[in-house]
């Protein structure tokens, strides 16, 4: 990683100070959110199908979304629709806590129903917001941009479950909720706070699904983009082990509730200790290289975790897959912000979102799969191998990648 000069503090501007603030609390509340509906879905039936049906509920209008999303980012006021889309958590949230007392009667129909129409928010929120955060700096400080928020991001989510699991032991469900809306209303005041950057430049009369095609040729015609989010999907989706930690923890590991705590918890340990580092010192140059290398070193922390039969190795492996993971993160997330023009970041993020979604709904899928055919240990290191095998192909295809540096600051 490349270090950048002193003065280059991009935490002097208060614009992103607040659009970092408005992330932070924005991710605790939604995983708050998450775990409180989980809890209390589980609690109302005590069916683990119901479970999988919430992550269902919410990723498909997501995902089904996101295209449309992207165009809609990339040809209005990327501000207002963050401030529409939070509004309509704030309103979920404060209906999850006005229902709450009463979902023993009404049923779990209501809260799915508003997981739905979070899932229809984000559809238009995750194109929008990194486009949004893209506007609020100037474009040399993009890239320790992105490590902030990479980090704010990573600190948010490993805290956001544990908030919620704290208050809806302390204060109930509906306590729960109401912190959530009020974090959600602080992300709303945030993004207010900053001025509106106008509309990106776009094609008056172009027709949605030419704007579609426009941003997925653009994406597929540029190695640096398909093969970033390619190396993503395809170590999540085969070098995955999240699904199966509690068979580890109960069946290989034999180390009960509290190794699992463990186990769940070394990744993010390890993504945080070094996305905060690349707050100081991001990639620059050879970030490409870097990138190749973080893959394989997640494959290869992926192989000693799935042939591990000892706890400390275990968490050992998984920190190093975290810090491997938060590397490529990085890097990642700075090559969509200084790769991409800005009337095109909508909808390149958007594939982004629909590569990261479909990746972490299907890895899951395939890693249960997998681990029924294979076993499970043996399905957990053969993906890191199957890792391994993308990372030498990516670098054998994508020569642009492979030399790809980010501190040459593209228009």
């Amino acid at each position: 990683m490349k270090s950048a000069p002193a003065s280059a503090n991009v935490l002097q501007y208060p614009e992103f100070r607040a659009m970092l603030v408005a992330a932070v609390t924005s991710t605790l509340a939604g995983r708050a959110v998450a775990l409180t509906v989980a809890y209390q879905l589980y609690q109302l039936t005590k069916d683990p199908l119901t479970l999988g049906l919430l992550g269902l509920v919410e990723a498909i209008p997501a995902l089904s979304l996101a295209l449309l999303g992207g165009v809609v980012a990339d040809r209005s006021d990327r501000r207002r629709i963050l401030l529409l889309t939070i509004g309509v958590e704030v309103t979920c949230a404060a209906l999850f806590a006005l229902y709450a007392p009463h979902a023993g009667v009404g049923g779990i129909w209501p809260l799915l129903a508003l997981i739905f129409m979070l899932g229809v928010a984000r559809g238009f929120s995750d194109p929008a917001l990194p486009a949004f955060q893209a506007q609020v700096v100037p474009r040399e400080l993009l890239l320790r941009a992105s490590a902030w928020r990479s980090s704010a991001w990573q600190a948010a989510a490993i805290i956001g479950p544990a908030l919620g699991g704290v208050l809806y032991a302390s204060v109930g469900a509906q306590g729960a909720y109401l912190v959530a809306c009020v974090l959600f209303v602080v992300s709303l005041g945030c993004v207010a706070f900053v001025k509106s950057k106008g509309r990106p430049a776009f094609t008056p009369g172009e027709p949605f699904m030419q704007s579609v095609k426009a941003g997925l040729a653009f994406v597929v015609q540029r190695q640096v983009l398909v093969g970033s989010m390619a190396l993503d999907l395809f170590s999540v989706l085969f070098g995955g082990a999240v699904a199966l930690l509690p068979i580890f923890a109960s069946d290989i590991l034999r180390t009960g509730p509290t190794g699992l705590g463990l186990l769940v918890a070394a990744p993010s340990v390890g993504s945080l200790a070094v996305t905060l580092l690349a707050t100081r010192r991001p990639p620059g140059q050879g970030a490409g290289r870097t990138l190749l290398v973080s893959v394989a070193g997640f494959g290869l922390s992926i192989i000693v975790f799935g042939l591990s039969q000892n706890l400390a190795l275990s968490v050992a492996a998984l920190i190093a897959a975290g810090v491997f993971d938060g590397i490529s993160m990085v890097i990642r997330s700075a090559t969509l912000q200084l790769k991409t023009p800005d009337h095109m970041r909508g909808r390149v993020n958007a594939v982004s979102g629909m590569f990261i979604g479909a990746s972490n709904e299907l890895g899951a899928f395939e890693s249960g799969v997998a681990a029924r055919l294979l076993g499970t240990a043996r399905s957990v290191w053969l993906g890191g191998v199957v890792t391994l095998v993308v990372v030498a192909a990516t670098t054998l295809l994508a020569p642009e990648l492979r030399a790809m540096n980010l501190d040459d600051i593209e228009d």
